[in-house]
């Protein structure tokens, strides 16, 4: 896909943001699907700030876990979406009314994170996946350090949600009912620098990730594999006879 047409999907974004009819359409049409077909349960949702710049770092799954995590408020939301789904012309138009602006994965895209981070500087609400693209089956994937220094550099609350469920709902072309489930932790804040080291990025993303792991565990995700405790223990002198 050409980088001129790229370009103009985070313009938009940028310049004009969602298309709130659009938006409201596609909402109006999804949440009574997601609630009915998919059972949708939304635990914590009363830890997402109702103003300001918003971080909702995510675990991603499946396709439908942007507009499932958007579900969680109602405000407005953006977020990243592969490049590839933006060569369909339709296809691209519609999601970048609804928010989504471009990235070139695995390539350290510093367009989208740069259009994402004059978006929550202005006080919006962005989708972050810190694992970089879909990861199933399985325990989390390890996060990238992207995450940490959007919210470094723009101060924005960050809010740990874990998704369960949405990796089983597709089969094929087949769109199965199946529970989907989120919870939402308590939104955590950092100072904010402005051009944060990388080291400060990657330590900023180890104190956001296990708290996403934390919501993923309690609803019953697997867990990695964790070292077990050392079984040699100090011995202790025998007092004397």
């Amino acid at each position: 896909m050409a980088s001129a047409d790229l370009d103009d999907y985070h313009s938009y974004a940028l310049d004009r943001g969602v298309n709130l009819a659009v938006y409201a359409i596609v909402r109006a049409i999804l949440q009574p699907v997601f609630h009915v077909y998919f059972r949708m349960r939304r635990l914590g949702m009363e830890h997402v700030p109702k103003s300001g710049p918003v971080i909702l770092a995510a675990n991603h799954r499946s396709f439908l876990d942007p507009f499932v995590v958007g579900c969680l408020t109602r405000r407005p939301v953006y977020y990243v979406a592969k490049k590839e789904l933006f060569s369909h012309p339709v296809v691209g138009w519609l999601l970048n009314r609804l928010g989504a602006f471009p990235i070139d994965r695995g390539a350290g895209d510093q367009q989208a994170m740069e259009t994402a981070r004059r978006i929550l500087e202005r006080g919006d609400c962005v989708v972050i996946f810190p694992e970089g693209t879909r990861k199933r089956p399985g325990p989390l994937a390890e996060p990238r350090r992207g995450v940490g220094r959007l919210a470094l550099q723009t101060g924005a609350a960050v809010v740990p949600v874990a998704v369960l469920g949405t990796e089983a709902v597709r089969r094929g072309w087949r769109i199965r009912p199946h529970r989907v489930t989120l919870r939402c932790g308590r939104a955590m804040s950092f100072p904010r620098v402005e051009n944060p080291s990388l080291a400060e990025a990657a330590a900023v993303t180890e104190r956001i990730w296990p708290c996403v792991m934390v919501q993923w565990e309690w609803l019953g995700g697997k867990t990695p594999p964790r070292p077990a405790p050392s079984a040699v223990r100090a011995r202790q002198p025998v007092a004397a006879a």
